[in-house]
């Protein structure tokens, strides 16, 4: 059995359509566990009751952005080695190291491709197939 086939994936974005574009892509690449939140605030709820195996979360959000979402996943002892991708159409490098700061695992810059999102899952959890 893959990765793919085993994986549960957390996708954060406020944005219906972006949600829904990573759904898509992700199911692509094999990936059929996938879950939503619409916000940080709801994404740390479900991570603390039924967590995920990777989290894939949009930067700029209501509530906890990324950043802050990333924060308190780090800090809450179950979910602290939990893989964590910042999605953001921004090329901030203030961004990048202020997440770089609090252990994200990679970056994923919209709009994203099957390709791009492949290698970066890759990279953070093996190869998917």
């Amino acid at each position: 059995m893959s990765i793919a086939d085993r994986i549960r994936v957390l996708i954060v974005d406020d944005h219906r359509t972006s949600r829904m574009l990573i759904r898509d892509a992700l199911e692509q690449l094999g990936i059929k566990q996938i879950i939503f939140a619409v916000d940080g605030e709801e994404a740390l709820h479900t991570m603390m009751t039924a967590p995920c195996h990777i989290i894939i979360s949009d930067f700029n959000m209501p509530k906890l952005d990324g950043i802050q979402l990333l924060k308190a996943v780090r800090s809450y002892a179950p979910t602290k080695k939990t893989p964590f991708i910042i999605l953001t159409g921004q090329g901030d490098r203030e961004l990048v190291q202020r997440a770089a700061q609090f252990g994200v695992n990679n970056f994923l810059a919209k709009p994203i491709t099957v390709p791009v999102l492949k290698k970066t899952m890759e990279a953070v959890v093996g190869r998917l197939q």
